[in-house]
């Protein structure tokens, strides 16, 4: 499994584009695109504004999904499908730390009020191989543990 892990984790520690989705008030799916980037620890963040629609989707439903890892369909490779629950952080340190100059077209500075962090902890990922019906599963803990 660590094998498994070490190719999820360098898959994800790529800044890229990604669809994101979550669930509307009417308990629909909206998916957008967002640019995220994976930690060792396989959380996955990105920025967004505090007063966004998924911000609100997320404090009302945590339950999201990610699908990242091709930037060309024409080169096909292996990519992700991630379950998972979603937090929106705002603090000091959080958005000091991920904040990229990259960002100046959206926010003015780290402590812009309208900047804020989503955080993605991963309850399931799945790593897809073109010509594989098939995916390698990844989980934090076994699918029958209980989680609180």
């Amino acid at each position: 499994m660590p094998e498994l892990k070490q190719r999820i984790g360098e898959i994800l520690q790529q800044s890229q584009l990604a669809s994101f989705a979550t669930i509307s008030g009417s308990g629909k799916p909206w998916v957008r695109y967002v640019f995220c980037l994976g930690q060792a620890d396989m959380s996955i963040r990105f920025a967004t504004f505090t007063n966004s629609r998924k911000v609100a989707q997320i404090k009302q439903n945590p339950e999201v999904h990610l699908t990242c890892g091709i930037s060309d369909p024409a080169e096909m490779r292996p990519y992700l499908q991630i379950q998972g629950r979603a937090e929106f952080v705002s603090d000091r340190a959080e958005r000091h730390g991920f904040w990229k100059e990259s960002l100046t077209a959206y926010f003015n500075g780290p402590d812009d009020p309208n900047y804020g962090i989503v955080v993605i902890t991963p309850e399931r990922i799945e790593l897809c191989t073109p010509g594989s019906t098939t995916p390698e599963v990844w989980q934090p803990y076994p699918p029958d543990a209980l989680v609180l």
